[in-house]
Order: C-alpha cells, then structure tokens, then sequence
C-alpha cells in the first residue's frame, strides 16, 4: 500500500492560488520535502510553465534550468524533491496519459482541478510500477485524510487528453 502524503493547508492553499494564477493555463511546480516512515511535503517551489504558447491550456513543462534550481533548493534546505504539482483548467483532477509518459517513478502528482478560474479539489497519485497507470495517494492536511479512498486509474480512462 502506498503511504500517504502529509502536507500542511497553508502549503495546499498555495498550489491551490497557483493553479487559479495560472488559469486557464496550466501551472506547476515542485513538492519539496522528506521521505521516511511518511511523506511529508514541506516546502512547494512553483514555477512558470515553460510549453509553447498554444498548449498550455493542457500541457505543462518544467524546463531544465527550473529542474536544477529545485534540486539545489531542496539539497539547499536538507530537503528531497517528492514530487509535482500541476493544475487541469476546466479538467477533472486525474492524471492524462501525457502526465503517464512524463511521470518519474516514486514521485508524487498533485493535480488540481481549476472551474472557471477557481480550484475545485485537489487529488495526488503515484505511477504504477509497471507506467500503465496510477495509484490514488492518500493526502493528509494538517492530520486530517482528504481523500477516503485510494483507487487505481489507467489513463486511458481520462477525458481530457
């Protein structure tokens, strides 16, 4: 079983601005943290969405330079990097199979649904072993589970592409 991933509100409520800031393109970022006996995200590193123009309505890109400064931020406050955070506009808060292709094993991806510029949920998941989907991770905020139940998802399930 995957374990959960523990994040503080304050830092929930900044993915969450970043995603609305970006809308109705989509913003990223990097989750900050460590991982032991439990994920605990505690620093977020958002950053602009570095695709072309005409795709970021439903694509995002870290670029290199963006990589490498959240490595030495991280390294910088004896942190690891846990994951990405990234915001679907007007999209529901699942995975696409573009996010399967590009996703790392062990990472964690928050995805945020933002409606009409204003976040609507928040849901975290984690590659398969085998990249053919994702598992649902469990967020706790503050303590408190967000998510009650954890599912698996195969992208080809999702809507939006």
């Amino acid at each position: 079983m995957i374990p959960a991933l523990h994040i503080r509100a304050e830092l929930m409520r900044q993915i969450e601005l970043h995603g609305e800031g970006a809308y109705p393109e989509e913003g990223a970022g990097f989750l900050l943290g460590t991982n032991g006996a439990e994920r605990q995200v505690r620093a977020i590193l958002a950053l602009p969405n570095e695709r072309e123009d005409g795709a970021r309505h439903n694509r995002f890109l870290i670029g290199p330079r963006d990589y490498l400064r959240a490595e030495t931020e991280a390294d910088r406050v004896d942190l690891s990097l846990l994951g990405v955070f990234h915001s679907h506009p007007d999209h529901p808060n699942v995975p696409s199979e573009y996010d399967r292709e590009w996703a790392q094993p062990f990472f964690s991806y928050i995805i945020t649904s933002v409606n009409d510029g204003l976040a609507a949920g928040s849901r975290s998941w984690r590659l398969t072993e085998d990249r053919s989907g994702f598992t649902e991770e469990l967020i706790q905020e503050d303590g408190r589970d967000v998510l009650g139940a954890v599912n698996e998802y195969r992208t080809n399930e999702r809507i939006n592409e």
